[in-house]
């Protein structure tokens, strides 16, 4: 019997806001995975990277601003930094639980960069918000940088970026090598390195990726048979958050469309899921999505809770 590959996406709670936060997240997260793992899944993880992309971009501008001849980094370096770290942390944590179980297995992470178009709209109307809060003196020689910035009645300003949609993961097909060969991989992080391509020269873009947007991409591209995305709720839910609240336990791509179009999912948390089911499945009409909780796993899995999306 062939193995399940199956790509699984971590949000904010599998990881922490905080480096030690992290630390901590990652053994809890690590037992799910290997739980995966243990049942015969080959994992594809990616992850989201909010609060680590943040601290590392606040962190590289106040060292420009107490040393002067430091360079500031740009958000692809940024990017670059968060994946290594979190892929650090995570492989660290799965390979050890791995052990503790006996499975000897390689897990590891790649640096992973994405394609993205310059024109894409969302270089227009970035709605990213990074970094810290900053005063209106500030804020005035970011955008003389020609940088965007919003501002925070009361708290201040602070900067804003693109989140333009994935065309093309560049390393590919080193992830689908690396999986074929039953490995774990950890891989798109904080939905990859914007990347724009100027012949052969992939130059780094001053963006952010969706991680759910990626996710979808990756799996469908990877011809998974599962896409398993952990976020905060145990189900996707009709009238969410009012008294009228519903719990979803399974629909289909048809359903989801309806749902959106009613206004169902909310912009920036559950709507991406959304969506990154609707590309994986149209992509891969065999497949099937599952949307959970990190707690609520071991259960939707067994069709006790969760959400399942298939066409």
């Amino acid at each position: 019997m062939s193995k399940k590959h199956v790509v699984v996406s971590l949000g904010h709670d599998a990881l922490g806001y905080t480096t030690l936060e992290q630390r901590d997240a990652v053994r809890k997260t690590a037992l799910a995975l290997a739980d995966l793992v243990e049942a015969d899944c080959q994992l594809t993880i990616t992850h989201s990277n909010g609060p680590q992309v943040s601290m590392i971009h606040k962190a590289m501008t106040e060292l420009r601003r107490v040393y002067i001849d430091y360079t500031p980094a740009p958000m692809c370096v940024c990017s670059a930094m968060s994946q290594g770290y979190v892929g650090y942390d995570l492989q660290n944590a799965l390979r050890s639980e791995l052990l503790s179980r006996g499975i000897s297995k390689s897990v590891c992470t790649i640096l992973t960069q994405v394609t993205v178009d310059p024109y894409d709209e969302a270089f227009y109307e970035p709605t990213k918000v990074i970094g810290r809060y900053m005063s209106h003196e500030d804020a005035e020689t970011e955008i003389k940088k020609g940088n965007y910035v919003r501002e925070f009645p009361g708290k201040g300003y602070r900067r804003v970026i693109a989140a333009p949609k994935p065309i093309d993961i560049v390393e590919l097909e080193s992830i689908r090598t690396l999986a074929m060969a039953d490995q774990v991989v950890i891989a798109c992080g904080g939905g990859g390195i914007p990347v724009i391509e100027q012949k052969h020269v992939l130059r780094g873009a001053s963006a952010v990726i969706e991680k759910d947007a990626i996710a979808g991409r990756l799996a469908a591209q990877l011809q998974s048979d599962q896409l398993i995305i952990l976020t905060g709720v145990e189900q996707v839910c009709e009238n969410y958050g009012t008294e009228t609240q519903k719990p979803i336990p399974a629909m289909t791509v048809a359903q989801a469309q309806k749902l959106m179009a009613q206004g169902q999912f909310e912009p920036g948390t559950m709507l991406p899921k959304i969506e990154a089911a609707i590309t994986y499945l149209s992509a891969n009409p065999q497949g099937e999505v599952l949307i959970t909780s990190m707690d609520a796993l071991k259960d939707a899995l067994k069709g006790k809770n969760g959400t399942k999306i298939t066409l």
